[in-house]
């Protein structure tokens, strides 16, 4: 990767990451509880963004990276709840510093293998000499039961590569019903015990 645009992506993650950062610490001391599991983030690889673009019909340059690859620049948060999620979610959204470009969620309406997680594309600021320029990057959010499958997804995709036999899709559809019952199950219980937190 040219090395300004690696320059400009490095900026991007080390910015997204203090916003964050700030804004999860800011949400703990005004709920007085703390959602989220863990935070992992990522730069993508050279190889990955390459295959992306290939895919896509476009060639391997500058250009075409920041234009169709909005995933450069990855964060993933893990929360413990289901309704942490959408709270995580509104927090980023009132972010005076970041602009959403694009919410999918796959919470609502999964992948056709049961793939759920709350996906956001935003514009970071980058301050240049003399000027902002805006870097995108991709936060996914998700649950820790979300984030079990998700990892399991990825590897199933990776092993198949091309199309994934219509058998294993059937199945991971349905253990991924499993998983996200455990979800609203989790999420009941957390109802419970706030309940009790109240008295």
């Amino acid at each position: 990767m040219d090395k300004t645009l690696l320059y400009k992506y490095e900026y991007a993650q080390k910015m997204l990451g203090t916003e964050l950062e700030v804004l999860i610490k800011e949400f703990e001391r005004k709920h007085g509880y703390m959602p989220v599991e863990h935070v992992k983030f990522r730069i993508k690889s050279e190889e990955s963004i390459q295959k992306k673009l290939a895919s896509r019909g476009y060639e391997y340059t500058a250009e075409n990276i920041e234009k169709h690859i909005s995933d450069v620049v990855g964060f993933r948060i893990v929360v413990s709840f289901l309704s942490d999620v959408y709270d995580i979610v509104s927090m980023i959204g009132r972010s005076t510093n970041l602009l959403i470009k694009k919410r999918k969620d796959y919470i609502k309406e999964p992948k056709d293998t049961g793939y759920s997680s709350y996906h956001l594309i935003v514009l970071v600021p980058i301050y240049l000499e003399g000027y902002v320029e805006y870097v995108t990057a991709e936060i996914q959010v998700r649950t820790v039961a979300m984030d079990f499958w998700a990892s399991l997804d990825h590897k199933i995709r990776y092993k198949f590569q091309e199309e994934i036999p219509e058998d294993v899709q059937k199945t991971m559809l349905e253990y991924s019903e499993d998983i996200q019952e455990l979800d609203r199950k989790m999420y009941e219980m957390n109802k419970i015990m706030s309940k009790y937190e109240k008295e």
